[in-house]
């Protein structure tokens, strides 16, 4: 009988996770029982709220030592006791780092394969996709000719809020490290500028680049990023807060941004976690979709061949040295 190659958390992570802070091990091959489907991976998302479930934090829930690492995937249906899908069919669901699962039937969301590739269902048209799409047309209300930055640029979530806010007729303004990074998002998915954090001063280039202040920030970081930008907000901005990545490695919480910049700009301060905005999912793929055909919406994938490779390619991503989305190529299209 085939086996079933499982990643399972080892030991929780302190600071960066290593690859040792994860256990690759097999299991027999699962057999669905009524209502559930056999499901081979084809590709893995890893994403960096991960991290945040790693160390307890995140509202999605914990993962502990010897729990099976979350995640989403594409998979192919192999075997079907769901009158709802057949065999062959492909579908997304959060099935973890493995090969093969038996998800429920109402656990799947069906995918249409001739809207883009398989991959981008787990990018631009999944997850990080809906997270910009929602978190910037529904919380941040942008509007033609406002100036919005965005951090992360290059990444899957920040990438796409940028686009979008161009075709919404917005001047975008990028924040990302090096200067691959910069230029992707400046040459390919042509933001107006891109800043980088990294190789100047980050408050210098910002008044260069947004010399009339900021109308929207979106941002993905936290720490001193979000400070710097909230100092150049201009009367009536909106913030969206959707990630963390500057305490994810952290075990202490940093200090937060001084609220006298909120109040002196009259801002609008906005959390957002995409679990809240699924009633946009059909919009948001219709629309993306459109964008996607009409070359009008770019991506960038940083992949990786093999499940057991994982675990090195998400200690590069919570390292900051991906480029793009992180997908993990398990099995055959």
């Amino acid at each position: 009988m085939p086996e079933n190659t499982r990643i399972l958390l080892k030991r929780q992570s302190e600071g960066v996770p290593v690859a040792d802070d994860f256990e690759t091990t097999t299991a027999a091959m699962p057999s669905p029982e009524d209502g559930e489907l056999l499901c081979e991976t084809i590709y893995l998302s890893l994403d960096p709220y991960l991290r945040g479930k790693i160390s307890g934090r995140h509202l999605s829930g914990a993962i502990r030592p010897g729990d099976l690492m979350a995640g989403e995937a594409i998979s192919r249906v192999v075997e079907s006791r769901s009158p709802d899908y057949a065999e062959g069919d492909i579908v997304a669901a959060h099935t973890g780092w493995q090969a093969y699962s038996t998800p429920k039937a109402a656990e799947l969301r069906r995918i249409d394969p001739s809207i883009g590739p398989l991959s981008t269902f787990l990018g631009i048209l999944g997850m990080p996709g809906l997270t910009a799409y929602a978190g910037l047309l529904r919380l941040g209300e942008p509007t033609a000719d406002e100036t919005l930055l965005v951090s992360a640029a290059s990444g899957a979530v920040g990438s796409m809020v940028g686009q979008i806010a161009m075709i919404k007729g917005c001047r975008a303004i990028g924040i990302a490290g090096a200067a691959e990074k910069c230029a992707w998002v400046k040459d390919v998915a042509q933001f107006d500028d891109c800043v980088s954090y990294k190789t100047g001063d980050l408050r210098a280039e910002l008044d260069a680049a947004c010399p009339d202040g900021i109308d929207l920030y979106f941002d993905n970081v936290g720490g001193d990023t979000l400070q710097a930008a909230m100092e150049r907000l201009r009367l009536g901005a909106r913030v969206v807060l959707c990630g963390l990545m500057a305490q994810y490695n952290t075990t202490e919480m940093p200090p937060g941004p001084n609220p006298a910049w909120i109040i002196k700009a009259r801002a609008t301060v906005r959390g957002m976690v995409v679990y809240d905005h699924e009633d946009l999912r059909d919009a948001f793929t219709d629309d993306v979709s459109r964008w996607l055909a009409e070359g009008r919406i770019h991506y960038l994938e940083d992949r990786t061949q093999g499940l057991e490779n994982a675990a090195a390619a998400f200690s590069r991503l919570m390292r900051g040295g991906n480029v793009g989305k992180v997908i993990v190529e398990v099995g055959e299209e």
